[in-house]
């Protein structure tokens, strides 16, 4: 059974810093794609960053050059590091794996976990 289980949200002002972290298990995790996906009180869900089994990423436009995406296959866990945050970051962020599907929409990815809630203020 995968479960994918993220932590490292909170409240920050902007300009600030954090990490995301998603804990994978109950599948081979080195074989799936994985990414971050965020949702905004009101908005649809959004695409911010994928990474795939290679270890190459796409990247949302709106955080090109601020947030990073990376993965430990090691440690079956994927990672978010999110610089220079805005106000318009704020959302509800989610790890999702596919084992089929690697682009940056939620349609291919059938693996959700259930949120960290991400908050800057200006």
């Amino acid at each position: 059974q995968v479960q994918l289980v993220e932590s490292g949200g909170g409240s920050v002002q902007a300009g600030g810093s954090l990490r995301l972290s998603c804990a994978a298990s109950g599948y081979t995790y080195s074989s799936y794609c994985m990414g971050w996906f965020r949702q905004a009180p009101g908005k649809e869900r959004e695409g911010v960053a994928i990474i795939g089994r290679s270890g190459s990423t796409t990247s949302a436009d709106s955080v090109k050059g601020r947030f990073t995406i990376s993965r430990d296959n090691a440690k079956n866990t994927l990672y978010l590091q999110m610089n220079s945050l805005k106000p318009e970051d704020t959302a509800m962020y989610y790890c999702a794996a596919s084992s089929t599907w690697c682009f940056l929409r939620i349609h291919g990815f059938g693996y959700w976990g259930q949120g960290t809630q991400v908050t800057v203020s200006s």
